[in-house]
């Protein structure tokens, strides 16, 4: 016994955290702890060793206190198993159980003082006492996940977090009055709205009403506490009416205005339905500390707003907070089903910690209904919880039972609190139900009939939080009777006076981030734009992007681009793509305007044009040319994007969003990669303007082309941008000149308004030598949104319009044949067509007898469809491929001989 005296001296919290360090790696453990641990553990396994092994005897009592830290461990790892945090269903059954017995305690041992307490910060006490703490602490109304942290900072404060106040919020009065107020706010608005709009969709929050008082909550620790000035909220349309009236202050009689279905007041814009606008203000704190507040718009597609919310965010952290991820906070409020079923929440989890998309972590909310659509939540995933892609990027999880108002708050705190420490995600998992169907005119009992027999019978978080605080004696019934009728005659007020509004307003979001920028339309689409920039500033340019820096080394591949832009610029004076492209990013940046890029393998560009980033030989320092240019009066970031493209565009829309002074681009690796982020294209990028009045400038560039690389790399999809081509909403181009890309990037900024701008790039044009420029071209050129020929304009029968790479294959031909009756015309713009300069063109041409479009995609595809119903100035016929489900041939032998028979159809 004498030999193991010195464990009755031990600290038991020292013991705990040597045997944590021990079973994740025993060597990093001192060998004679390590001994005592092996045969710890040896005794705890069946106490009984074999006679090849040393026998350790271990005190009885120091065997149990291992047993108690035991049970410690496995409350805080699986004590969210065993909570009350469901408040309509019984919880699932798990084992092993957190019984005593499960330990290798028994009853017996329930009055024995154990050192163990100390864990927990109660000291020495008995195992009953003990017990007590860590089911207050681990299975009340607050389940928590975050043992597989792997930072141990992480691990020892939440384990003092927690056991502060055993996990239970200490409300004074006037904090416990403020969170009642919050909830009479959500549940009284729903009701008021079900009777004053019988079946009209509102996507109610009842059943999560505690989500208003627990954002609220949040955001004020946020301004007050740690000096937060900007919030940036994205969630889908459950709760949101609710949300931007309780939370945002949004003028109800607008909303009243909205359930009336009135016109909106601007003709040039559709709007959208209520439960989708967004809305910016700014709110005042105790102390004078404000917070500005931006409620993003969404469209239906649930988690599309995730990464436009985080691209707002970044974008500010970038421009207006100098890099200071704390002064600005993005909250992402989820639903069940959605976090578990969209792709796109993983998309945007994995941005947490990379260079070029973080944002100082997020705190997502879950407004768990426990039902998708009308999903039960066994068919809605295979995970245990709906919030397991936490785990992912080791983020902890709440759950908590949304009929307990105060541990709402309270889990509220501690995210904020943490991720203000640590700037990582957190996911708070609100447990709640929905009172009725998916929206108010469903029936849910016709998939759900036990559950809603359930909720039927269910009082609300209101009739519960304030049945307590009567019971506690901190307020009387009339004092619920009073803000409940208060609050109702303020929105019968409201009602009233929404009868007298004849329209219905957008609200501008980010007001202040457009000031100066007016929306505007067609005819100043086309107009021109003066986009030049002298020979000497662009000779200044490339020699910076042309030289190594002093006291860098790069490869000698790096070397040699260097050395080919130098020469082309300098000694041949023909520039090719990547150095236009380059020059384009340069000049901007000497004017004063930002450049972000971001997209799979942009540093260098996929078909490794670009070279934007060189990096050093010997430290791998990453060396961006254009930023080491002293007369820049912006910068330059650029970024390789994980594999992902719904995510990081909805993330680079967001972030363009939020800074219109950024030329802001995304590039896709192939053209056609953009099918992975359709949704982002068709709800946001080109109708945002149509709906909720949103500018916005963002480039996406997507390489496009026939090179016989098979169906999946051939065409970028063109006739799917064209479809949704209308009126003003953006720009479409195919360019076939360095110039003209040179031209267009700085056009995209050098206007007074936003548009998106879509730019099929291309592939085999990078290094083509007929593909390139002289640097007056640049320097003294504009974007030309038609090409004429150079040929007789007598001798043409017969005029070809085309657009991009097609262009050469098509002049390729013509030399080859010698054929001086074609003319070639490339419409460099697709959308919106400059009508006047082609007919300017085709007036040159006085003895055409026929009009062709030629295109290298299949019939179906391409811009063949789109060009037959927009272009009216003459009857076209059509050159292409026939009709085909794919782009393009597998088989380079079949490419080729299509291709061929397109050339054979315009030469004919």
């Amino acid at each position: 016994m004498d030999k193991f005296s010195f464990l009755n001296a031990a600290h038991t919290g020292f013991i705990s955290d040597l045997y944590e360090q021990y079973q994740k790696n025993p060597d990093a453990v001192e060998a004679s702890w390590r001994s005592f641990f092996q045969g710890y553990d040896l005794a705890n396994e069946d106490y009984s060793l074999t006679e090849d092994e040393v026998s350790v005897e271990v005190p009885d009592a120091v065997r149990k206190e291992f047993l108690v830290i035991d049970l410690i461990n496995g409350y805080r790892t699986r004590g969210h198993l065993f909570t009350k945090t469901n408040p309509v269903r019984d919880r699932r059954k798990y084992n092993p159980t957190l019984d005593l017995e499960t330990f290798g305690l028994h009853q017996t041992d329930l009055t024995t003082v154990f050192n163990a307490g100390g864990v927990l910060g109660i000291g020495a006490t008995t195992l009953a006492q003990i017990i007590h703490h860590l089911k207050a602490i681990f299975c009340e109304s607050i389940g928590v996940e975050y043992m597989y942290l792997r930072n141990p900072e992480e691990l020892n404060w939440w384990q003092n977090r927690l056991s502060k106040n055993d996990n239970h919020a200490n409300y004074d009065v006037e904090a416990k009055k403020y969170i009642l107020t919050k909830l009479n706010q959500a549940s009284t608005f729903e009701s008021f709205l079900q009777t004053k709009y019988v079946g009209q969709k509102r996507f109610s929050v009842e059943g999560g009403e505690t989500l208003i008082p627990g954002v609220s909550v949040a955001l004020r620790d946020a301004a007050e506490k740690y000096g937060v000035e900007e919030c940036v909220l994205g969630m889908a349309h459950r709760g949101r009416l609710n949300t931007l009236v309780n939370i945002f202050k949004k003028p109800v009689r607008d909303l009243f205005s909205e359930f009336e279905g009135k016109d909106f007041e601007d003709q040039d814009i559709d709007g959208d339905v209520k439960y989708h606008l967004g809305l910016t203000l700014s709110k005042a704190y105790k102390g004078g500390q404000k917070m500005k507040m931006n409620l993003v718009p969404n469209p239906s597609h649930l988690e599309t707003v995730d990464a436009v919310a985080e691209g707002i965010v970044r974008a500010k952290i970038d421009l207006d907070y100098n890099g200071d991820n704390g002064k600005i906070l993005p909250i992402l409020v989820h639903g069940d089903a959605a976090i578990a079923g969209q792709g796109i929440v993983y998309e945007i989890a994995q941005m947490m910690t990379l260079n070029g998309y973080k944002t100082g972590g997020t705190i997502h909310v879950v407004v768990n209904n426990q039902v998708g659509f009308t999903t039960n939540y066994l068919d809605a995933r295979s995970s245990t919880y709906c919030t397991d892609i936490a785990k992912v990027t080791l983020s902890p999880v709440l759950h908590v039972n949304a009929d307990d108002a105060e541990a709402v708050c309270h889990a509220m705190e501690m995210a904020v609190e943490y991720r203000m420490k640590f700037k990582k995600d957190i996911y708070i998992d609100l447990l709640g139900y929905r009172k009725y169907g998916h929206n108010e005119g469903d029936e849910p009992r016709f998939t759900q009939p036990k559950l809603y027999q359930a909720i039927s019978k269910h009082k609300n978080a209101k009739e519960i939080y304030a049945a307590k605080l009567i019971e506690e004696g901190t307020i009387s019934a009339d004092y619920v009777k009073q803000i409940t009728d208060e609050f109702k005659a303020h929105l019968e007020v409201e009602f009233a006076a929404s009868k007298k509004k004849t329209t219905s307003k957008i609200q501008e979001f980010m007001p202040e981030v457009w000031e100066g920028f007016a929306r505007k339309q067609l005819q100043e689409m086309l107009q021109p734009i003066n986009t030049t920039y002298s020979v000497a500033a662009l000779k200044d340019i490339a020699k910076v992007i042309s030289t190594t820096p002093q006291g860098h080394k790069f490869v000698r591949k790096a070397e040699r681009i260097l050395q080919g832009r130098k020469k082309m610029v300098f000694e041949e004076n023909t520039l090719d793509w990547g150095t236009a492209e380059n020059l384009a990013y340069g000049t901007l940046l000497e004017e004063g305007f930002n450049v972000r890029i971001s997209g799979e393998d942009v540093e260098r560009g996929t078909f490794s044009h670009r070279h934007a980033i060189m990096r050093d030989e010997e430290t791998s320092e990453r060396v961006n040319l254009l930023n080491t240019n002293t007369k820049n009066k912006g910068e330059m970031t650029i970024f390789n994007s994980h594999l992902s493209e719904y995510g990081v565009l909805g993330f680079d829309y967001g972030y363009a969003m939020a800074a219109p002074n950024t030329l802001t681009i995304w590039e896709a690796q192939f053209g056609d990669f953009a099918n992975g982020a359709q949704i982002v294209f068709d709800q946001y990028i080109c109708s945002a303007e149509a709906k909720w009045k949103l500018q916005n400038g963002l480039v996406m560039l997507l390489p496009h082309g026939y090179e016989g690389q098979g169906p999946e790399h051939s065409s970028g999809r063109i006739e799917r941008f064209l479809q949704s081509s209308a009126i003003d909403n953006w720009t479409i181009a195919n360019c076939s000149t360095p110039a003209n890309m040179y031209h267009i990037l700085r056009r995209q900024m050098k206007r007074e308004f936003r548009k998106p701008l879509v730019v099929f790039t291309p592939k085999s044009l990078l290094r083509s030598p007929k593909a390139v420029n002289s640097i007056e071209d640049l320097a003294n050129g504009s974007f030309q949104e038609v090409i004429d020929d150079t040929i007789d304009t007598s001798k043409v029968k017969k005029m070809v319009f085309c657009t991009g790479k097609f262009y050469y294959d098509l002049l390729e031909e013509r030399e080859k044949l010698a054929r001086q009756d074609i003319a070639l015309v490339r419409i460099e713009q697709l959308f919106p067509l400059h009508n006047e300069q082609i007919k300017a063109v085709m007036d040159k041409y006085p003895n055409v007898e026929r009009y062709v479009w030629a295109q290298e995609e299949p019939k179906n595809m391409g811009s063949w469809s789109y060009m037959l119903e927009r272009f009216e100035l003459a009857k076209l016929e059509c050159a292409s491929r026939g009709y085909h489900s794919a782009p393009a041939a597998g088989s380079s032998a079949r490419y080729k001989r299509r291709h061929q028979e397109v050339l054979d159809k315009v030469f004919d």
